[in-house]
């Protein structure tokens, strides 16, 4: 292993993770800043979202052509510019803007991270067998990158401000890109890339490729769900605010730490028996969810998610670029993205609205119907994999 490319990588992962929970971070003080609505909040985390679907396509297909320096490097520019916006706001106009290119770094730093955590964390003769370990400790140092913000961000806004808050975080964004400076990018870069269009008929032609973005359709709405929904879920069973938000802390320690275990423990072959295992499961916790009376019951059921949901997208992810040649990494990595953001908005869209009619514990039956087909995926998966 390149040991620069392994400290690029950890620094990398830890500000992607940043970048995931900035805007919840600080909606509130940045709110107060610009006397805006919840409504117009939530109009900003929507542009954070959307800017995903077709940016990390993109870069995907930039990462193969051009390479991970380049996209990398682009990344990191892309958001520190992004963030030294943010410190000098002055209109919600202004705000949509600088939200929109810290979405577009983010979705290069989300394809390229995907593709270079297998030879940062891993030998080049271990990827193949290891990949699994090289992703969820990947994703776990990206979990506690997003754990930590919260927690960095109230500290920093309390003594500093908001406006120089967003200074300090963009210079964190400036270790990763000095350090890409001394990663041997060559040793890693893929060899013989294919035509786009040689390249798009091997992916979309493939039902490995088919079977694992669906499956993450499916499953990210899930999580976006739980962590959506959480605190209403349980203060609606009697729980108290402070206790529910301590709880939906649980659930993001649980779900990253799950990662860490999964890197550390799970046998080499036994990925797909894994996520079949870990599906089942995600409709045994969402139908507790919809059908619990108790708040003991919902808050177990939460924790619970946490545990079961952390594992499966690292694993997932980790199955396909097995599967796939290297030199379609950034590609494949930029189609399962995008089908995945399709699930990550349209679902918890629907759980909303029905949530309107009926209620948030009704409306996660939406939830159990994608986990279910989920499961349903990830057995065919598992069974074609084998054969």
């Amino acid at each position: 292993m390149d040991p620069m490319l392994t400290l690029m990588q950890i620094a990398a992962l830890a500000v992607a993770g940043m970048c995931h929970a900035l805007l919840g971070s600080v909606k509130v003080p940045l709110a107060r800043k610009l006397s805006i609505d919840e409504d117009r909040v939530g109009g900003l985390v929507s542009v954070f979202g959307f800017t995903l679907i077709p940016m990390v396509l993109a870069f995907g297909f930039l990462v193969d052509a051009l390479g991970t320096q380049a996209v990398v490097g682009c990344g990191f520019i892309l958001v520190i510019v992004s963030l030294v916006l943010l410190a000098s706001l002055k209109t919600y106009r202004m705000a949509l803007l600088s939200v929109l290119i810290l979405g577009t770094g983010w979705s290069a730093l989300v394809n390229v991270l995907n593709v270079t955590s297998p030879p940062a964390f891993l030998p080049l003769n271990e990827i193949a067998d290891r990949m699994s370990y090289a992703m969820n400790m990947g994703d776990f140092i990206f979990g506690m990158g997003a754990f930590l913000t919260p927690i960095l961000v109230a500290m920093l806004v309390s003594r500093i401000r908001l406006e120089p808050t967003f200074l300090v975080l963009s210079s964190l964004a400036v270790a990763p890109l000095v350090l890409g400076l001394g990663v041997d990018w060559e040793r890693i870069a893929a060899k013989d890339a294919p035509t786009v269009a040689v390249g798009l008929g091997i992916l979309l032609s493939d039902p490995i490729v088919w079977l694992c973005c669906l499956a993450f359709f499916c499953h990210v709405p899930i999580e976006a769900s739980v962590a959506t929904w959480a605190t209403t879920l349980m203060t609606r069973k009697g729980v108290g605010e402070g206790s529910a938000s301590t709880l939906l802390s649980v659930f993001w320690l649980t779900f990253t730490f799950s990662r860490l275990v999964t890197a550390l423990t799970l046998p080499a072959g036994y990925d797909t028996a894994l996520i079949v295992t870990l599906a089942a499961l995600c409709i045994a916790f969402t139908l507790c969810i919809a059908f619990s009376r108790s708040a003991w019951l919902t808050c177990a059921a939460v924790i619970a998610a946490g545990l079961i949901l952390g594992p499966i997208f690292p694993t997932l992810i980790a199955i396909l670029l097995s599967h796939v040649e290297p030199s379609l990494h950034g590609r494949v990595v930029g189609i399962f993205f995008c089908v995945g953001g399709i699930g990550w908005t349209a679902i918890p869209i629907m759980i909303g609205s029905y949530a309107k009619r009926t209620t948030v514990e009704r409306a996660f039956l939406i939830a159990t119907g994608a986990a279910t087909l989920l499961t349903g995926l990830c057995a065919v998966l598992a069974s074609v994999l084998q054969d």
